[in-house]
């Protein structure tokens, strides 16, 4: 990475993560607790980003964007206190990843016109932080390089209808790959057929161009929502931001980058497109459920001989297998179960399997029906 190509990464961390209810609620989301060791999963992404290591840095905390909401920015703020306080940016409404995004192209784009930005959810786990620099790095130079857009894609190890894909094409240099399109979270046949040609990535959500290649990318596919994102950047750091910002956020296209921006751009053709992939295998997870995080942490060794993951003061486990519990304040006893999901907080108890916890999101949704709004 060449000295002279400023890089700025842009965390988006304004999810709510209802599949980690009860733990995570709307003002303590999954990135912001420790689901696997002591730091939160916001405080190990700006870790890797910006590393004491010259050689491993990415870039300087003062650097570093955070897109979030108001419930959050209070944890979010004193996680990452080395973060100016100043660049976590509270939106007003949710309106997916789209507008964040092209918001924090017109904020860097007016305060370091050459930059790089890099767009990384806040929740995800990188077992080999070593080859996951090193592929940025490669994705930075690639963006500073022209008009180019670089996107993450993880090698399928499953056919996993969650995700959304990245077909590609041809080789454009060594390690890189042109993009011929992206297919959202597509159904079991087609995921397999995926899978088995060999040539499709899991969509990582993560994203490098330059500020300029982004705002403009914005201008084109969004030409409603542009001029509202660029109106509130330019009130960056006035008195009036936060009336702005307030009045003419919730007016964008409510819409995810992959939708807004990058299935259009991916239309024009691979060789028109100035989209490129860089195949990753560095142990990504982005936990999404109860049940992912219980399969890691079977990987990490952290289960006992019988698969079981649990969180308690102290456990017996007599004839179980492959459970998942937490109750840190607890002695916790399992006799004759097998795939369940146990999670204890103050206020609340879950109780699923390791193949229900894929809907815990519904709960959160019946507690707001049923006027529980203090347990979401």
């Amino acid at each position: 990475m060449a000295e002279t190509v400023a890089f700025c990464p842009v965390i988006l961390a304004g999810g709510s993560g209802t599949r980690f209810w009860p733990r995570s609620r709307r003002a303590r989301a999954k990135q912001v607790l420790a689901l696997e060791g002591e730091r939160t999963m916001i405080q190990r992404t700006l870790d890797r980003l910006t590393k004491a290591d010259p050689l491993l840095r990415l870039s300087k905390p003062e650097d570093v964007w955070v897109i979030t909401n108001r419930l959050l920015s209070e944890a979010i703020c004193t996680q990452l206190d080395c973060v100016p306080e100043r660049q976590v940016i509270c939106e007003p409404a949710a309106r997916n990843t789209a507008p964040a995004a092209g918001l924090a192209a017109f904020l860097i784009e007016r305060q370091q016109p050459g930059a790089v930005l890099g767009i990384f959810p806040s929740d995800h786990v990188i077992g080999d932080e070593a080859t996951f620099v090193a592929l940025i790095q490669r994705a930075i130079a690639l963006a500073a390089a022209g008009d180019n857009m670089v996107v993450l894609g993880l090698s399928p190890t499953r056919a996993e209808t969650g995700y959304g894909y990245i077909e590609t094409g041809e080789t454009f240099e060594p390690g890189v790959v042109r993009v011929r399109r992206f297919t959202e979270k597509p159904n079991r046949q087609r995921a397999d057929q995926f899978v088995a040609a060999g040539n499709y990535f899991w969509n990582s959500g993560m994203f490098v161009w330059s500020a300029r290649t982004l705002a403009n990318a914005v201008r084109q596919h969004m030409p409603e929502t542009a001029p509202l994102v660029e109106e509130i950047a330019a009130a960056w750091g006035t008195a009036e931001f936060e009336q702005v910002f307030a009045e003419l956020y919730p007016k964008c296209e409510n819409i995810s980058v992959d939708y807004a921006i990058l299935e259009p751009r991916s239309a024009q053709g691979e060789h028109h497109s100035n989209l490129y992939c860089l195949p990753a295998r560095f142990g990504w997870n982005d936990l999404g459920s109860w049940t992912a995080l219980h399969e890691y942490r079977v990987e990490q060794n952290e289960a006992d001989a019988e698969r079981n993951v649990v969180d308690a003061q102290d456990t017996i486990a007599l004839g179980a297998q492959d459970n998942y519990v937490y109750s840190p304040n607890k002695v916790v006893a399992l006799v004759g179960v097998q795939d369940l999901v146990v999670v204890e907080t103050e206020d609340a108890l879950l109780i699923t399997t390791r193949h229900g916890a894929q809907d815990v999101g519904k709960v959160v949704k019946e507690l707001a029906a049923r006027g529980h709004e203090d347990l979401t």
